[in-house]
């Protein structure tokens, strides 16, 4: 093999040893036949500037480059598996997901087949041949970088529908159980110790008093539940979904996981905000990350009304086969937020009685659809927000199972004001005293009106939507307020 075969090998992902490492080739000490004035690392080097111009790489030497770790993010950094054994998965689990791919895309390279399932390139194209040998596949024609486009054959096809018929999913490779434990365990809430800097950055948005903060740092700092409760307006639910800020910024978790052949999705794009890690500039990846994972913005899941007992278990498609992860783990390391508590379809005590056992030991159990019942981390600050009181609502049991109460009380006068001066730049208004003391004395003080954190905010929407439809300047004035007032307060 020449020198020029044998490098475009290397790069493609091919050892030309068995068991070789891809970066220790490009590491190696310099070759016999180089002479001492190296002279071939010259050639070399040019060969590498050549064809990265070829392939719109950037022109880097790698040679000498090895690979190199992962930012430091979080403690834990999912590594890329050598073997389908490290990574805990068996042949026949990739090439079923293999086969349904193509079935639906059609053809595609083996490169392209590896980032579906997000496993390396060398154990895909490894189980692609040995598929090919087994005449489920067929070359259909050759791909750029030693790779080759693939088609199901007759015989595959039909294996491919038979697969479909348990699962239709085609998509990463799922990640043990056992390894999604050991995940959260790392990168756990009762590791995280934020302080008071931590939390005076997260809520730098909003407005809090001392002694309100100095109540919510010991409850967050805990990672346990807490009630947030008081008057609605008050910024209860801003409160919540803003705690998670206080910890980590990331963590990684799994796209899915796998327990005895059955797929449960726990990435959700719609709860949980993707943070990729910057790519590379050269033409290996040489981060080394299982992509099986993802790595996100630590998660804050917010639910309202619409919980009900099926939200908290493993909820099975059976047209697809597919099975979805429960809100309490999609957000572990995280916040769940359960938003307007005590409004929900399900009765308040049920949700209690689900929840009592894990909220005291931290973990929870779920049934698979297959029979079989799973241990897994319930780790996450759960938040119940509630414009009712909490005694009315729960018992003693449950209460001493969420050990901070925390009621969100109303601003004071001054708290008020304020909340006007930070409102009126943000849309668009120029900040004046005397409409605002008007607002005060005739709306709040003459009719025993409780000021709320909400009102400013919404009273200067009024305002000017109000404006923006006369087509006048947006401005404060009584007349204005007059205005606002009357619509907002109609029936309070």
């Amino acid at each position: 093999m020449s020198v020029t075969e044998d490098l475009l090998t290397r790069l493609a992902g091919k050892s030309t040893t068995a068991g070789d490492d891809l970066y220790a080739h490009l590491a190696a000490s310099v070759p016999s036949h180089e002479n001492a004035d190296g002279n071939a690392d010259g050639k070399l080097d040019s060969l590498l500037n050549r064809i990265q111009d070829i392939t719109g790489g950037a022109a880097k030497s790698v040679v000498k480059e090895t690979a190199s770790a992962p930012p430091p993010t979080t403690e834990f950094i999912p590594i890329e598996p050598s073997s389908f054994a490290a990574a805990a998965l068996t042949d026949s689990e990739v090439e079923a997901l293999v086969l349904k791919f193509l079935l639906s895309r059609g053809d595609a390279s083996g490169r392209d087949i590896s980032a579906q399932v997000k496993l390396p390139f060398g154990l895909v194209d490894e189980l692609l041949r040995q598929l090919k040998f087994e005449q489920l596949v067929v070359y259909k024609s050759s791909a750029p970088m030693n790779d080759y486009l693939y088609q199901l054959t007759d015989m595959g096809r039909e294996r491919a529908r038979r697969l479909s018929e348990h699962c239709t999913y085609f998509g990463a490779a799922p990640v043990s159980l056992e390894d999604y434990i050991k995940s959260v365990g790392a990168q756990s809430m009762e590791k995280q110790h934020p302080t008071e800097t931590d939390l005076k950055r997260a809520f730098s948005d909003l407005l809090i008093n001392k002694k309100m903060l100095k109540r919510l740092g010991p409850a967050i700092n805990s990672g346990r539940g807490l009630f947030l409760y008081g008057f609605p307006g008050n910024g209860k639910t801003s409160i919540a979904e803003r705690v998670t800020r206080a910890f980590g910024q990331y963590l990684w978790i799994p796209r899915a996981i796998g327990v005895d052949g059955e797929i449960i999705r726990v990435f959700d794009p719609m709860n949980h905000d993707e943070a990729p890690l910057e790519k590379s500039d050269g033409l290996l990846n040489k981060t080394k990350i299982d992509m099986r994972w993802v790595r996100i913005k630590r998660p804050t899941i917010v639910v309202g009304g619409e919980l009900t007992m099926d939200n908290l278990e493993i909820t099975y498609d059976s047209t697809t086969g597919i099975s979805e992860a429960p809100f309490q783990l999609k957000s572990n390391c995280g916040t769940l937020v359960i938003d307007d508590f005590g409004r929900q379809k399900m009765r308040t005590d049920e949700l209690l009685n689900r929840w009592i056992v894990p909220l005291e030991k931290r973990f929870d159990y779920l049934n698979l659809p297959n029979g079989k019942k799973i241990q897994v981390p319930f780790d996450q600050l759960i938040i119940f927000s509630t414009n009712l009181e909490p005694k009315d609502l729960v018992d003693d049991a449950f209460l001493r199972r969420i050990p901070y109460k925390i009621e969100v009380t109303n601003p004071s006068e001054q708290e008020f004001r304020e909340l006007f001066r930070i409102m009126c730049p943000l849309l668009g208004f120029v900040h004046r005293d005397e409409p605002i003391d008007y607002l005060i004395k005739n709306y709040y003080h003459q009719t025993g009106r409780p000021f709320r954190c909400c009102q400013p905010r919404d009273l200067l929407m009024q305002v000017k939507n109000y404006c923006l439809y006369t087509n006048t300047p947006v401005d404060l004035t009584e007349e204005y307020f007059d205005y606002a007032v009357e619509n907002y307060f109609a029936v309070m």
